[in-house]
């Protein structure tokens, strides 16, 4: 069993699990299974792993595909996982995966560190990859999959699909991982859309736009005209589309239609 597994190797190497650092070890096969199964990993793919843990997944994902980075900012789990596998296809890379200049890959696989997970989506999203299947708390995984309108809808959910289709696998209670989280987890698949279908907004007005996510359109981007450093005043008199709609009501589409609006009229310019 897993289990016996991990606590075999904290005792071994005195080991203190860091939650500074979101350690949770995934410790049940039927998850890790499911998620090289999403994954649809083969022997030609090039995976990207964050937060390998004591290798658990990265063993797996080792035995399938052609290659495995795996980005740990640990040391002493690097350390670890060096004298405990003798993979020949897996590179571990010592660096915070936020941070650091990612390898070429076409796949991610990873038991996301939790306080990462919006940057490293975000970071993801810039990327071109054919499927990513990663764990994230579910209260997170159900705002990347909330629609407009709905109270769970925010910036998150909004620059997702904007780019990438995502759907919940599967939910995953908290006595699947040690030390056990609070809360509950998801397995959540993210498939970036074809490229003419793609919609790239501009994330100066999205923040804009969602300081004030309850608020009218027109009322909100006065309220945060700062954000793109422009006057309020300039705004006052101009027919912004779908002004009198509340921000948390708008899809990607009508993001963009403002977007554009407001490039014609030289409010906002190209985004940096």
């Amino acid at each position: 069993m897993l289990k016996d597994r991990l606590f075999s190797l904290l005792s071994k190497y005195n080991l203190r699990v860091k939650d500074s650092l979101g350690q949770n070890f995934l410790i049940v096969p039927d998850i890790i299974e499911k998620a090289i199964e999403v994954g649809e990993v083969s022997e030609r793919d090039i995976i990207l792993e964050v937060g390998p843990g004591l290798g658990f997944l990265t063993d797996e994902l080792a035995k399938r595909a052609r290659k495995v980075y795996a980005i740990e900012v640990d040391k002493r789990i690097i350390e670890i996982l060096k004298k405990e596998y003798n993979w020949k296809n897996v590179e571990i890379i010592q660096g915070d995966a936020v941070k650091i200049e990612w390898p070429e890959f076409n796949k991610v696989i990873s038991n996301l560190p939790y306080q990462i997970s919006s940057p490293f989506t975000f970071k993801l999203l810039k990327t071109e990859f054919e499927r990513a299947v990663l764990m994230y708390q579910l209260e997170f995984a159900q705002r990347m999959i909330a629609k407009p309108g709905s109270r769970n809808y925010s910036r998150l959910s909004l620059m997702i699909q904007a780019l990438a289709d995502v759907k919940i696998v599967m939910k995953i209670g908290k006595g699947a991982f040690y030390p056990r989280p609070k809360v509950d987890s998801a397995l959540v698949l993210l498939k970036l859309k074809p490229k003419n279908e793609r919609i790239y907004l501009h994330e100066g007005l999205v923040n804009a736009l969602f300081q004030h996510k309850r608020k009218l359109v027109g009322k909100a981007l006065r309220e945060s005209a700062y954000i793109l450093g422009m006057d309020k005043r300039v705004l006052k008199n101009i027919k912004v589309p779908y002004s009198n709609k509340r921000v948390y009501q708008l899809t990607p589409q009508e993001v963009k239609d403002i977007e554009e609006f407001l490039k014609g009229k030289g409010i906002i310019g190209e985004n940096s």
